[in-house]
């Protein structure tokens, strides 16, 4: 099942292209994920709803590679905190109820 299909089955409709552009970057290595995390951490960040499908994309990219690629999951799970931390810090009100509730 797609990350697309699993979003959509729980009642989510993807927005972004976050999946498809770390995959991308997976096969490239680390530093492309990294490098691929920060452009659009950057350029989104102040959008609430492509930054909270960011973050479920850097969680489900941890659970995808866990057992078989610890390197990868490790920066993922470094990642996904680093941006899950600033949603929590900044986000507010309707924007921080959204977060929430698409993450829970």
């Amino acid at each position: 099942m797609t990350f697309k299909e699993f979003m959509q089955e729980n009642g989510y409709e993807v927005q972004t292209t976050f999946w498809e552009d770390f995959s991308i970057a997976d096969r490239f290595g680390l530093s492309a994920v990294q490098d691929t995390f920060n452009r659009a951490f950057e350029e989104w960040k102040e959008n609430y709803k492509y930054l909270t499908e960011l973050i479920l994309v850097l969680n489900h990219k941890i659970g995808q590679y866990h057992e078989k690629r610890p390197d990868f999951a490790k920066l993922y799970f470094t990642l996904w905190e680093q941006a899950a931390r600033y949603a929590v810090e900044t986000l507010q009100d309707d924007e921080l109820h959204y977060y929430y509730s698409v993450t829970d």
